[in-house]
């Protein structure tokens, strides 16, 4: 990977965005946009947008969601500790004695997940599953007013990681789900501002998927594209008790190119064309078969007015909704490759009818 594109990389995957709370991640995304794209803006949902030649026909849009999932800080307790709700869905076990960021009005702030020491938990305590509202975060508060006079009901929280290198090209961080698929669509129109499309083509970093497939609505209702393709990240099942699954979603890995998904949520005519271009390009892939509706952008986009020509690609993800989910940098620009090549080949006389 480039070294500017890894370094804005980095940059965007460092910074805070819960669903409802993206300006952080949006900020970062269009200030990059803006050094290649026709122009940038920021609809009144919060979705951010990059657009690439200008004028072309048809319009295309390239979404990938820059939410990630989060917690939120709902009661203040006497003693100065927060508790909390989930953003998104969260695996509780993953919580406990996590460090964690929360985004407050005057900046970053440090705090805890504490939860009753297991020495002290009764032998029945042991075995329950933890839930949500078993734990609490301590930022040192020493009661409750010291703790309101930093921190407010309603400030979002993340895990306190941050982007990091693996060995043989993979990476490992907070929030791959999905900046690294927002991440894509933006790469992608950077490689097609240097090529010759035909199409006018919207990228967008789409919000609050984790919560609905919110922005996706209303991002792909404002362009009416002929053709949408989503970027999200897919189940990598190459890792120790994924043997039942690869018979669900398929052996898919990661390192081994991006997914391209097949089923009633995709148009036919544009998965061929994302094949038929990987094919062409010599650029390694992987099929995935969903049988149903699949619960990413390219389910709301599908839906849009009377209905958009629909495409998936996602980047194999090891350990996804956790603070350390894992990818493969190849993948990564393997996907912008794939996208920015088949959208090339997209012009008037495409014919996305199914049949």
């Amino acid at each position: 990977m480039e070294e500017q594109s890894k370094a804005f990389l980095k940059r965007y995957m460092e910074t805070i965005s819960p669903a409802g709370f993206e300006a952080e991640a949006a900020r970062v995304w269009r200030e990059e946009a803006a050094k290649f794209a026709a122009r940038t803006w920021t609809d009144l949902h919060g979705n951010s947008f990059a657009l690439v030649n200008e004028g072309g026909s048809p319009r295309v849009m390239l979404a990938g969601h820059t939410d990630e999932i989060g917690l939120m800080v709902t009661y203040i307790d006497d003693n100065g500790f927060l508790f909390f709700r989930g953003i998104g869905g969260w695996d509780p076990q993953i919580l406990p004695g996590q460090r964690v960021w929360i985004r407050t009005k005057s900046g970053r702030l440090t705090g805890v997940i504490g939860r009753k020491p297991i020495h002290l938990l009764e032998e029945e305590e042991r075995k329950k599953v933890v839930k949500l509202e078993d734990l609490w975060i301590d930022i040192g508060a020493k009661d409750k007013k010291e703790a309101e006079e930093v921190v407010s009901v309603g400030d979002p929280v993340v895990l306190a990681y941050n982007f990091e290198e693996l060995q043989n090209g993979l990476a490992v961080g907070r929030g791959f789900d999905d900046k690294c698929g927002a991440f894509v669509v933006l790469e992608t129109a950077r490689l097609l501002s240097k090529l010759k499309p035909k199409a006018e083509v919207y990228a967008v970093a789409t919000v609050q998927e984790e919560v609905g497939l919110r922005g996706a609505r209303t991002s792909a209702f404002g362009i009416d594209p002929k053709v949408g393709i989503a970027v999200d990240v897919g189940f990598a099942c190459d890792t120790p008790g994924m043997e039942a699954e690869r018979k669900k979603v398929g052996d898919l890995r990661v390192g081994k190119g991006p997914i391209i998904t097949r089923g009633p949520n995709i148009n036919e005519k544009v998965f061929a064309l994302l094949v038929e271009t990987a094919k062409e390009k010599g650029i390694p892939y992987q099929l995935e078969g969903y049988p149903q509706a699949t619960g990413t952008d390219a389910n709301a986009i599908q839906l849009t007015r009377a209905g958009v020509a629909t495409g998936l690609i996602s980047v194999p993800n090891r350990y996804m909704h956790s603070p350390c989910e894992v990818v493969s940098l190849e993948d990564l620009e393997n996907a912008a490759k794939l996208l920015a090549y088949a959208v090339e080949r997209i012009d008037d006389s495409n014919d996305f009818v199914p049949f």
